[in-house]
């Protein structure tokens, strides 16, 4: 598969440009090889800082679950520091902390190594004899750990830096009150979708199908005014508000008003793609967030994540039916799934005004499998 991986070429220029080839969505090996080269050196969403509000809170996951499947643990230290760590023994590889709650150190119930909540190494028992212990190699291994706002971002092994990824939305929205934002549970929740996560993806990237896939929120924005626009490693849409429709204040420091967006637009939201696979999609409400976590070559789970800061605001506009709309999307993306497996499909086309997102995200994927 090594030979198919290098002709795994998008063209720059979009005009000339194919698709991915339709062996990228069924063949095993590059779903595999997806896993190290893309999502073991992605930034991975992991939590938000209420996960670990106060100085010895521990919280055990696993990065992207199902997936990449990394026992990994956030840690307060009593400094006030919050760092991400390896949960997995230095000694024999046992799982350190089982599960959340308050901890002055980490040890593991297995030999009883001793770590601080930084992650290096305070004690072990039965080893006075070991020559040149303990060493730095007997410290739990720190992860990189990066925050924008209230949410915490890591990467086993980042192929970019955390500010190569997201400098070009923290700018556009200074204004937002992240910080203010509240999870909402009830608003909050896994869709099972039953595809390739790339099909996902593009069928985010792409306000191509809205008007023919989504009939309400297609009423709440401005077909005509939708745009796309490419960065390094991300992309935004941006979802210009119908007439009398819910949008954001156009005045300065409203969101609707600063001057990469034409000044004075009412934009009812803002969808921000970050590679590979996170959705920062920024209403006047708050923020929803979908997570594209893959399972299986046909199998991807959307962790879908609602915070909400203007709760008077909600189920208006573009920010309204957003269960439907994901269900609609969902049921879009299925059918592709089926399609993609066709003896008679190979490649397609993309429209050079509407698919901007979707080019920009092949070429990425391209680079990565090749590069990395």
């Amino acid at each position: 598969m090594d030979e198919g991986v290098r002709q795994l070429d998008v063209d720059e220029d979009i005009r000339r440009a194919r698709t991915l080839p339709a062996w990228f969505y069924a063949d095993r090996e590059t779903f595999e090889l997806a896993r190290e080269r893309v999502f073991a050196r992605s930034w991975q969403l992991v939590a938000d800082t209420d996960r670990v509000r106060v100085p010895g809170q521990v919280w055990p996951f696993s990065l992207l679950e199902g997936f990449l499947d990394e026992p990994l643990v956030l840690t307060r230290d009593a400094d006030d520091r919050v760092h991400c760590l390896s949960n997995v023994c230095t000694h024999r590889a046992n799982r350190v902390v089982d599960s959340e709650g308050f901890e002055k150190s980490l040890r593991c119930r297995y030999h009883g190594r001793r770590f601080g909540l930084d992650g290096r190494f305070q004690a072990m028992p039965e080893f006075e004899q070991a020559v040149d212990f303990p060493s730095p190699a007997d410290d739990l291994p720190r992860v990189p750990l990066e925050r924008w706002g209230r949410l915490l971002f890591a990467a086993l092994d980042p192929a970019v830096g955390f500010d190569a990824l997201t400098k070009e939305m923290a700018a556009r929205l200074v204004w937002l009150p992240v910080e203010e934002a509240v999870f909402d549970a009830g608003r909050s929740r896994d869709y099972l979708v039953r595809a390739h996560w790339a099909l996902y993806c593009e069928n985010y990237l792409e306000g191509f199908h809205i008007p023919y896939i989504h009939p309400g929120l297609s009423q709440a924005l401005d077909y005509g005014a939708y745009r796309t626009e490419i960065f390094p490693y991300a992309c935004l849409q941006v979802g210009v508000a119908a007439s009398g429709e819910e949008a954001f204040d156009p005045s300065p420091g409203g969101g609707g008003g600063d001057g990469a967006d034409g000044g004075g637009e009412r934009i009812a939201a803002y969808y921000w793609w970050l590679f590979p696979n996170t959705m920062v999609n920024v209403y006047p409400w708050g923020l929803s967030m979908n997570i594209v976590k893959p399972l299986a070559m046909d199998l991807t789970r959307v962790s879908y994540l609602t915070y909400v800061f203007d709760p008077g605001r909600l189920e208006r506009g573009a920010g309204a039916g957003l269960d439907r709309v994901e269900r609609e999307d969902q049921s879009i993306v299925e059918t592709v799934q089926r399609g993609i497996r066709s003896r008679l499909y190979d490649r397609g086309r993309y429209s050079p005004t509407r698919e901007k997102g979707v080019h920009h995200f092949h070429r990425l994927i391209a680079r990565f499998m090749r590069s990395f």
